[in-house]
């Protein structure tokens, strides 16, 4: 079996789109996507469309559900704008996702952690950075999930490691972007340092599962050029070099992840 693993597209259509080109050319079984699918500022309308079409097994990140049930005041830029943009029928399908469950008996999705949407699964924030999860901070977070295979999702840092009782843990990065700035719980940036989209495939070879996380070029640059058109200077910079400008301000504390 090869599954595809997507995540975090926050909207960046012409980044979905060169991922399943490079997909294409991969025999892959299915797709997966673990959410935060429309937030920020690019084309969260046709983002939506493409998404409601597919036959993928699709979650809900903390974008979904703040997109969902934030009050006006307490959302972000970038969920602002995708909130004005969407239709009534893209909530209804946002309403009923998921944040986390099996595909299988031996692969478990999940937007955060299997137990929260929000909370950093591989990685931990050691402002103004983050870090590699220690073991017993994975220990912690996996909790009583015991399947082969986890994959994880929303802090945009493709990484893969392995439980202490040899379960696969996979973050495949984000399609859409590759930087960005949060205040959760402390404020911090994740940069990748490239522009370059992420996703993963993960497969089952001779009884033993393993990953490939992929890094795939795109038309970074028009897509930086629509964020600047939508007033969004922090994510023109994230989507070109894949960092965070030195002189962004920290942001407010109305909304978590990606932006």
């Amino acid at each position: 079996m090869r599954i595809a693993v997507l995540s975090d597209i926050h909207g960046n259509l012409p980044a979905l789109k060169a991922v399943l080109r490079d997909l294409a050319h991969r025999r892959v079984d299915t797709i997966v996507n673990l959410g935060d699918s429309l937030s920020g500022p690019l084309q969260p309308t046709e983002t939506a469309a493409f998404l409601m079409a597919q036959p993928w097994v699709q979650l809900a990140g903390n974008h979904e559900r703040q997109l969902l049930d934030f009050a006006p005041e307490r959302r972000g830029p970038s969920d602002r704008y995708a909130h004005s943009q969407l239709s009534s029928e893209t909530f209804e399908w946002m309403a009923k996702l998921r944040p986390a469950q099996p595909l299988n008996e031996e692969v478990f999705l999940c937007q955060g952690t299997p137990r929260s949407d929000i909370e950093y699964f591989l990685d931990t924030v050691d402002a103004p950075r983050v870090r590699a999860a220690t073991p017993d901070e994975i220990d912690e977070r996996l909790g009583p999930v015991s399947n082969a295979v986890v994959v994880c999702g929303h802090t945009h840092i493709p990484r893969m490691v392995r439980s202490r009782t040899g379960q696969l843990l996979v973050n495949p990065g984000s399609v859409g972007l590759q930087a960005y700035e949060d205040e959760n719980p402390d404020y911090h940036v994740v940069e990748n340092h490239s522009p370059n989209a992420r996703y993963a495939i993960v497969e089952k070879q001779g009884g033993t599962w393993q990953a490939h996380l992929l890094a795939v070029p795109y038309d970074h640059a028009g897509a930086a050029d629509l964020a600047r058109q939508r007033g969004r200077p922090d994510w023109e910079v994230a989507l070109l070099y894949g960092r965070i400008k030195a002189a962004n301000p920290p942001l407010q504390p109305t909304a978590s992840g990606g932006g």
